[in-house]
């Protein structure tokens, strides 16, 4: 019975290394990605990316030439709007209006992941445009009333296997946060399993624990790795036509908080694990066991008594 008790501890230490990394998924799939709020904090680092501003810099510059014609000063004009949204980019006003953008291209990503229709998810710049005819405008430059303010789309996201990433995503959001609560509750139960009557509890405890933290550690690195591949699978799938480097930074600002999470991870295992090793290391620090109890007092009566000589 103590071994198979053992057994069942160990197996469920070894399924803490697999959860660990699901749970973290399955939070950052519920309050990050499934979150408009949490959605935009994530995003909104991607305002001062360098990739990211010349992306759409690009983007708007191209969309509004094809709508106006200045004649031989068509290039001219085209590099001085170039530069007047590179320029505007560093301002408040547009991050502000690029939270407005990705809060509605929020739905978009939503529906991408939730439902069958479409391969692509798309940001509407127009805000952005409103905000660089805005400024343009007060700066006197005479083609600036021009500028259309129309839908100008930018492509943050296009696959053909976004069906398996919505099954994915799907399972994650389900679990939600019921996922972390029960490893939570699968290694306490490996811990308590690991304590058996009889035996130096102390040291069993720290050498469950020591399981425990080895276990969270790999759970980190697992999660960390899972980071990387998705990368990898993100980019590569990409169209010849989208910006390798926005698209990686855009990667990069929705999985920072895995990524962050995955070295917390990692240290706490490892920390658990090396603060229980001396209890628990062979030859360290035990408690004595139960004593047994002593056998019954005998009392001695008169037919016990030898008869004197």
């Amino acid at each position: 019975m103590r071994s198979f008790l053992s057994a069942v501890s160990a197996v469920l230490i070894v399924l803490v290394a697999v959860l660990t990394p699901l749970s973290a998924l399955a939070v950052w799939a519920d309050r990050e990605i499934g979150d408009t709020d949490g959605y935009v904090a994530a995003m909104a680092p991607l305002a001062s990316d360098p990739a990211v501003r010349n992306t759409v810099a690009v983007r708007i510059t191209d969309e509004v030439m094809q709508k106006i014609d200045v004649g031989p000063f068509q290039e001219g004009v085209r590099n001085l709007l170039y530069e007047a949204v590179i320029s505007f980019s560093g301002t408040d006003s547009y991050k502000n209006a690029w939270n407005t953008v990705n809060r509605a291209a929020h739905t978009a990503v939503e529906q991408a992941l939730t439902s069958d229709t479409g391969n692509s998810v798309n940001m509407d710049l127009a805000p952005v445009i409103e905000e660089v005819k805005q400024q343009l405008s007060a700066e006197g430059l005479p083609f600036a009333d021009q500028i259309p303010v129309e839908r100008t789309r930018i492509t943050i996201l296009e696959s053909d296997k976004l069906g398996v990433a919505r099954e994915i995503f799907d399972g994650l959001r389900i679990a939600g946060v019921w996922l972390p609560v029960t490893t939570l509750l699968v290694a306490a139960a490996a811990v308590l399993l690991a304590v058996r009557r009889g035996r130096p509890r102390r040291a069993l405890i720290a050498r469950a624990l020591i399981g425990l933290g080895i276990a969270l550690a790999v759970g980190g690195v697992l999660l960390r790795i899972a980071v990387t591949l998705g990368r990898g699978l993100a980019l590569d799938d990409l169209p010849p036509d989208l910006d390798r480097a926005a698209a990686g930074a855009v990667y990069d600002a929705l999985t920072a908080t895995l990524r962050t999470t995955a070295w917390w991870v990692l240290g706490a295992g490892l920390v658990l694990a090396a603060g229980a090793w001396p209890a628990g290391r062979p030859g360290g620090a035990r408690e004595r066991p139960e004593p047994a109890s002593p056998p019954p007092r005998h009392e001695v009566t008169a037919e016990d008594r030898p008869f004197p000589r």
